[in-house]
């Protein structure tokens, strides 16, 4: 239990590191909570600082949701805690203790949960984000569409019921973070993503 217990907290304070925040000054000096939506999610480090942090900002991001469930996985832990260590490092980014309960939108953490479940899956559902992004450019439409197919091909790839309802937790979390962006594309004023530029007129989605 007393392991659990540590891998959950690890989880939760590696998920708290602004990754967005310190590419963002890193590459462009730039602060990104100054900049859009004001978080340090990747799309808004994408319009903020460029194309170069934005992509650094998906995969450090990634990289804080696989490495606290792959280590949880390797070392045996019951699933029930496998799921804890996922929910915790997600958390950490949506509600940074160190941004003081700010954060992203916990969408490439996500992707990096679902890369320790399924290698295979994660690169699909990135395939899929990308596809999307490229035919409407609404970000958060591509996000929440993206992670939606995690159940759906959890389920498809035979995992256990328990993965296919940790996948619609996902889902339900990534919606509630995006809930100000479905009323925007509720009432067409949505920010488009710009491929060529990272400026925008209106509020961005992550």
């Amino acid at each position: 239990m007393f392991i659990v217990a540590g891998l959950a907290l690890g989880a939760y304070l590696l998920g708290s590191i602004p990754s967005g925040l310190i590419i963002g000054k890193i590459v462009s000096g730039t602060d990104v909570r100054e900049h859009g939506s004001g978080n340090t999610g990747m799309v808004n480090v994408f319009r903020a600082a460029g194309p170069l942090a934005g992509g650094l900002t998906f995969v450090m991001d990634g990289l804080k949701g696989f490495f606290p469930v792959f280590i949880a996985m390797l070392i045996d832990v019951p699933i029930w805690a496998v799921f804890l260590v996922a929910a915790a490092t997600i958390i950490g980014h949506d509600w940074s203790i160190i941004l003081r309960g700010k954060g992203g939108k916990g969408i490439a953490t996500s992707v990096g949960v679902m890369a320790a479940f399924s290698p295979i899956i994660a690169v699909i559902a990135i395939a899929l984000w990308i596809g999307l992004i490229v035919s409407f450019r609404y970000a958060s439409l591509a996000s929440l569409l993206m992670i939606g197919s995690f159940p759906v091909m959890l389920l498809v790839a035979g995992f256990e019921l328990s993965y296919v309802l940790f996948g619609i937790g996902l889902w339900f979390v990534a919606i509630f973070q995006h809930r100000e962006n479905l009323l925007r594309l509720r009432d067409g004023t949505e920010a488009k993503l710009s491929l060529g530029s990272n400026r925008t007129s209106v509020r961005p989605s992550e």
